[in-house]
């Protein structure tokens, strides 16, 4: 227990510190101690209850959720946004919430991979706000984007508007998302543009990619991008829950390797895993296992994902 002496110098220094606004630097002036002993004081009065701090969280904040998420998934970062359980909706309000994140850790220096296809990605980067901070940087397409003439201005919009709005420089990949053969995939393979994006991957810092399920979105239907039915269910039966740029992984995380995958033109998950820092975009019921999939197997090392999802993952909401 400490001295009535202690206990007056904590409740002089906290009330000074805590409840005047004075800085540690005028409160050794004031009472002409030392400065490490205003801060070792201050932490005492927290041990001893003089001070104590409470955290009010702002309506529609989860940060409990999101130090769960971190903790079950070995996550560096998670942010979870509050938002209706449709999809158009949960992509609009990740997409808003990745545009933020992306604003405040993007560094002059990064190389941005980003996927092709995504709705909450597009909402990313329509969310965006110009910025000349980042010249420097550079945007690299790490998915296929040619396809359904209507559809492929979606893959390019991600890219070349993503570099416009940082000041970077954008690489695409000229290419479609999946070829029909294994033979016509080697010949595109050898074409200039698209050797110089696939020789980019190894230096991207973060990766911006959105989780699919394996039924695909609207989106990547629409695109032309995807496999048939029949291939689909030998995915499916071989495992798969879900892919990142068309390749489909396990329940665990693990690539599902088909003869599928020598038609597809993207960054690779042993690729992307050697990316240091690795954004999944994703959420909604229909995702969930894919989402957990890539959680488990470190396909992604941060998350923007919807409440309800995020609650799933954590087993809150089995049933549902």
């Amino acid at each position: 227990m400490a001295r009535i002496d202690e206990l007056r110098l904590m409740a002089k220094v906290a009330r000074m510190y805590h409840t005047q606004g004075l800085r540690q630097t005028e409160i050794c002036e004031r009472l002409n101690i030392h400065q490490s002993t205003v801060s070792r004081v201050l932490k005492r009065a927290e041990r001893e209850g003089i001070v104590r701090v409470v955290v009010s969280l702002p309506p529609g904040t989860h940060t409990d959720v999101e130090d769960a998420l971190q903790s079950r998934f070995a996550l560096d970062e998670a942010v979870v946004v509050d938002c209706l359980e449709d999809e158009e909706q949960i992509a609009h309000d990740l997409g808003a919430a990745a545009a933020f994140y992306l604003e405040n850790t993007l560094k002059p220096t990064d190389v941005i991979g980003i996927s092709s296809w995504s709705a909450a990605l597009l909402a990313m980067v329509n969310a965006m706000h110009p910025s000349r901070r980042f010249k420097g940087s550079r945007v690299i397409q790490i998915l296929g984007g040619v396809g359904s003439p209507t559809a492929e201005v979606h893959a390019t919009v991600l890219t070349r508007r993503l570099a416009d709005l940082i000041g970077g420089a954008p690489t695409l990949l000229p290419a479609p998302g999946i070829i029909g053969s294994r033979d016509a995939r080697d010949v595109l393979m050898k074409d200039r543009f698209v050797r110089e994006a696939l020789d980019l991957f190894p230096k991207i810092t973060l990766a911006m990619v959105g989780i699919g399920a394996t039924e695909p979105s609207r989106g990547l239907a629409s695109s032309g991008n995807v496999f048939s039915p029949r291939e689909l269910k030998t995915l499916a039966d071989r495992g798969a829950v879900g892919d990142i740029c068309l390749r489909f992984f396990d329940a665990s995380g693990e690539p599902i390797v088909t003869e599928l995958d020598q038609r597809v033109i993207s960054i690779e998950l042993g690729q992307l895993r050697a990316v240091p820092r690795r954004v999944g975009v994703a959420g909604g019921k229909r995702k969930t296992h894919a989402i957990r999939g890539a959680l488990i197997g470190a396909l992604v090392n941060v998350l923007i994902t919807d409440l309800a999802t995020a609650e799933r993952l954590l087993g809150e909401r089995k049933g549902r």
